[in-house]
């Protein structure tokens, strides 16, 4: 190879941003996704939230609607909007009043594995 020829691929930069998207690309996909499943899982928290806070008012206040356990935890079901996951609602008569909380996991597949973070969530209201 001759010294002009050497030169002139030493400053080609012809494919330079395809390296650098192959680089940088799969880390920003990546975090795309992981935006949107942290989004998923803020918003089921916050349902369950609801729901339980919900269900517990219904059992105190709204005593003809919710008038017994499967009542109030059909209200409850009927209250949770989340996205992905179908927690488990419990009813119970409590010292403090109506107590109401649910309970489930919430599956994040990466790939090669998939993790899960425990959800729960309490509400008494007298």
């Amino acid at each position: 190879m001759s010294l002009k020829n050497r030169d002139r691929l030493l400053n080609c930069d012809s494919g330079a941003a395809a390296l650098e998207f192959a680089i940088v690309g799969p880390i920003f996909i990546a975090m795309l996704f992981g935006i949107v499943y942290l989004g998923l899982l803020l918003f089921s928290m916050a349902s369950m939230h609801f729901a339980v806070e919900e269900g517990a008012r219904c059992a105190s206040v709204k005593t003809t609607v919710c008038n017994n356990s499967t009542a109030t935890i059909n209200y409850t079901k009927a209250a949770y909007y989340g996205p992905v996951t179908t927690p488990s609602f419990v009813y119970a008569d409590a010292p403090c009043g109506h107590s109401v909380s649910s309970s489930t996991t919430f599956a994040f597949f990466i790939g090669i594995t998939t993790l899960t973070v425990p959800l729960s969530a309490t509400a008494c209201y007298p």
